[in-house]
């Protein structure tokens, strides 16, 4: 899963608000994608020229599966 943080001001989200990126999709060359609040309380649904001026890419995350839970691994 990558993390991704707002450069500037978006819609109703502050500056530095962290989103999940966790979808990302192509019809016919146009590319959308869904982020959600790092908290999972909100998403929104953007396109590629939104993501590359608007959010900056921290890190990819990975999550593993140890005895029933799931536990971050960057």
């Amino acid at each position: 899963m990558k993390l991704y943080t707002l450069k500037k001001q978006f819609n109703e989200y502050k500056k530095g608000t962290q989103f999940y990126l966790i979808a990302e999709s192509e019809f016919i060359g146009v590319k959308e994608f869904v982020l959600r609040t790092k908290d999972l309380s909100k998403s929104i649904s953007i396109n590629e020229s939104e993501l590359l001026k608007n959010f900056i890419f921290i890190k990819e995350i990975f999550f593993i599966e140890t005895k029933g839970t799931l536990e971050e691994n960057d």
